[in-house]
């Protein structure tokens, strides 16, 4: 029996997953080797009758039949533990993908990867902090991988496509269908420039409990963690949460502490994360890894604005900006703060915007930018 054939058996028995089988593994030595067990052996190994006969019936399965016909178009694989495509730094996190169903250039699976994970409705600034993070890892040779989610994922996936760079996805759901529906075309587009993966059976459909599964495999395929923005009860701390018990790293972007988006990466920070400033920060943790080449760029995304730049502002432009937090604040208060005319802060503000200084925040507020 195949690799593939015995994965999916396993796949498909019910109530026999990855820690099961993890389990049978080390007895057994390879999945053909499991499912050809007698019952007596797979008793002895500590597998309940049940679980043995949904084995037995599992051949029959035709859900399976569906995994097969779905693996006969182009770029859709199959990748069972014991094929040599299966990503060797997976291998290593407790209770592993039986197989990783993907579409797309599986080789992406062996490069280095960083996750990048957060909210998904992030701010702007959070959603621009993603998309330039990953832009520039990307653009030095890191493989960007994330969930596909809105907001920051997509952000993610965006700005590794925008460095012509590679990126991987995975999903929580069979890979016959996409979640959220809204990025088809981003998913189209991931499979041109790199892969697509799921350890979820064709015709599988999204469901609540499938997404902390999926956050194990972002975090098990990447070298490090790095969480944009993100609740304290969120998916993303659930990623990073798995990273630090692959022991990988975990890195996160600190904001304002008034904002309900930046508590999780507070708490991570707090927990032992390393606290990000700009994307050099990451690769002076992970460049030993990797052989990366330097970026066009001088300086990362998220960079602190120098005091050169600072220097070359007016100088009522630069009083209005001091008073200007990385919290959004009320036009009202900016001028009770610098003191200016009312009329003189609304054009300053258009020209700090314009220049990069600041962003609108909605609501007739407004938040610094570096």
């Amino acid at each position: 029996m195949s690799d593939c054939l015995a994965g999916l058996r396993l796949v498909h028995a019910r109530g026999v997953g990855p820690k099961t089988v993890e389990g049978l593994y080390n007895v057994f030595g390879s999945l053909p080797a499991i499912v050809k067990s007698s019952d007596h052996e797979l008793k002895a190994a500590g597998l309940s009758e049940a679980k043995i006969e949904a084995l037995k019936a599992s051949e029959a399965d035709q859900r399976m039949e569906a995994d097969l016909r779905w693996a006969e178009a182009d770029q859709h694989h199959i990748i069972s533990y014991d094929c040599p495509a299966y990503p060797d730094i997976l291998k290593r996190i407790p209770s592993p993908p039986i197989v990783l169903y993907a579409v797309g250039d599986i080789d992406v699976l062996h490069t280095h990867q960083l996750a990048i994970v957060g909210s998904r409705n992030p701010t702007q600034s959070g959603k621009e902090a993603a998309y330039e993070f990953s832009k520039y890892l990307a653009q030095v040779g890191l493989t960007v991988t994330s969930g596909l989610a809105l907001g920051v994922d997509t952000a993610a996936h965006q700005g590794a496509l925008a460095a012509a760079g590679l990126t991987i996805a995975v999903a929580a759901t069979g890979l016959d269908r996409v979640y959220p529906a809204q990025n088809r075309t981003l998913a189209r587009e991931l499979v041109r420039e790199g892969v697509v993966v799921s350890e979820m059976p064709i015709g599988t459909r999204p469901r609540p409990e499938f997404f902390p599964r999926r956050n194990r495999i972002i975090s098990g395929l990447s070298i490090g963690t790095l969480v944009v923005e993100a609740a304290l009860h969120s998916g993303s701390l659930s990623t990073a949460r798995h990273a630090m018990q692959q022991n990988r790293e975990v890195f996160a972007i600190p904001g304002s502490i008034h904002s309900p988006l930046s508590r999780g990466c507070h708490a991570l920070i707090r927990q032992g994360a390393k606290l990000v400033e700009t994307a050099e920060h990451i690769l002076e943790e992970v460049g030993a890894l990797i052989d990366y080449a330097e970026p066009k760029a001088k300086e990362g995304p998220a960079a602190v604005t120098s005091e050169t730049d600072r220097e070359t502002l007016d100088p009522a432009y630069q009083k209005l900006l001091d008073v200007i937090d990385f919290s959004p604040q009320p036009v009202d208060k900016l001028i009770e703060r610098s003191g200016l005319r009312p009329e003189e802060v609304a054009s300053m503000l258009l020209i700090l915007e314009l220049d990069g200084h600041i962003t609108a925040a909605g609501g007739g507020k407004y938040v610094r930018a570096s």
